[in-house]
């Protein structure tokens, strides 16, 4: 018998908890084992039920959900999918819940005609959340526990790049923190860094502005035709493909609206071939974190072109998935744990 996935809807919304919990429930692979209007109800259904995989509202009395989130991960870790809305404060909090420890986001439909996209995006969520589930709880409190020190600001004005060099980052699931513990210990004076990381489209501007805060160099949303320059980080905008094209001594990033590639767009895959095809030996391809194979290809095509390729290691990945992938293609030039990364992309650059 095919073993069901035990699911635990947190939501204060009563007519979203019964939405849920009967679309959810028509899947024959995941059963609904109880609804909770709060935190409170949450926790002691959590214990009582012992779920595999959490669906949690941000937005509920008693208790907001990212301090649940928090104390959850602290005390009884277990993959959170969190169901957020589009709009105000949530699109912000999402972030956060992806930094504390969230598996993944899913946004709340605009209309009911988006209604059954939703519950199959869920419903995979839940999937890939539950397979991983041993190895994501214990990676991701490992990760979210790496301490960095405060480096005292040398934020450069960035500069039009006329190197040539560019560095390029793909990451998905766990992604968040990896990038946060990159970019914070990378220096300002370095060629301009374009990263790809699977997110809905409303969070990826405050997801850069959150890096910005805490960086060296300059932390942006890319924007298209915009002119790339040294000493700043471009985050693919969410729903659209992160291309580049080059002008004389001097490269543009272009957004591209076409079809999602590895069910994501923004794909690494589009950026990586983008860069093998354009920059060439003067890039250099690192592929993270993340499930699935997205950024594989990418990054073997970057190594054929003489670009230098990394790969995150199996130990420091919360999902061990995309950097396995591009490793068995043979398309990683090297193999990092994540608190080396930072220190190599400096070495190579300099």
């Amino acid at each position: 018998m095919k073993t069901q996935i035990k699911v635990l809807v947190v939501d204060d919304s009563a007519i979203v908890r019964d939405i849920l919990s009967t679309k959810l429930s028509q899947f024959s692979d995941i059963e609904i084992v109880g609804t909770a209007p709060d935190p409170y109800i949450a926790r002691d259904k959590i214990v009582r039920l012992k779920p595999d995989v959490l669906t949690l509202d941000i937005e509920m009395p008693k208790m907001d959900g990212l301090s649940f989130l928090e104390k959850l991960m602290e005390y009884y870790p277990l993959p959170v999918i969190i169901i957020s809305s589009i709009t105000g404060r949530d699109k912000y909090a999402a972030i956060k819940a992806l930094e504390i420890g969230a598996f993944d986001v899913v946004d709340k439909p605009d209309s009911q005609s988006d209604m059954q996209s939703f519950i199959e995006d869920i419903a995979n969520k839940i999937r890939i959340a539950f397979a991983e589930k041993e190895s994501f709880i214990y990676k991701s409190k490992q990760n979210s526990r790496i301490l960095v020190e405060k480096r005292e600001s040398t934020r450069l004005l960035a500069r039009v790049s006329t190197t040539g060099k560019m560095i390029g980052i793909g990451a998905s699931t766990g992604g968040t923190v990896a990038l946060e513990f990159i970019i914070k210990n990378l220096p300002a004076n370095l060629p301009p860094i374009l990263i790809v990381q699977h997110m809905p489209p409303v969070y990826t501007k405050r997801f850069a502005e959150r890096l910005d805060e805490i960086s060296e160099l300059r932390v942006k949303e890319a924007e298209d035709e915009e002119m790339i320059m040294e000493g700043t980080v471009y985050i693919a905008k969410g729903g659209m493909h992160l291309g580049i094209e080059n002008k004389g001594i001097s490269f543009f990033n272009r957004l591209v609206d076409t079809e999602k590639v590895h069910f994501q767009k923004p794909a690494v895959d589009v950026l990586f071939k983008e860069m093998a095809e354009k920059v060439g030996k003067n890039s250099i391809g690192i592929l993270l974190t993340g499930m699935g194979k997205d950024g594989a290809e990418g990054l073997f095509n970057m190594k054929k072109m003489g670009a230098y390729t990394i790969a995150q290691d199996e130990a420091s990945s919360v999902v061990w998935g995309m950097p396995k992938a591009a490793i068995e293609m043979d398309a990683a030039m090297e193999v990092l744990p994540l608190d080396k990364i930072p220190e190599r992309i400096v070495s190579l650059c300099t």
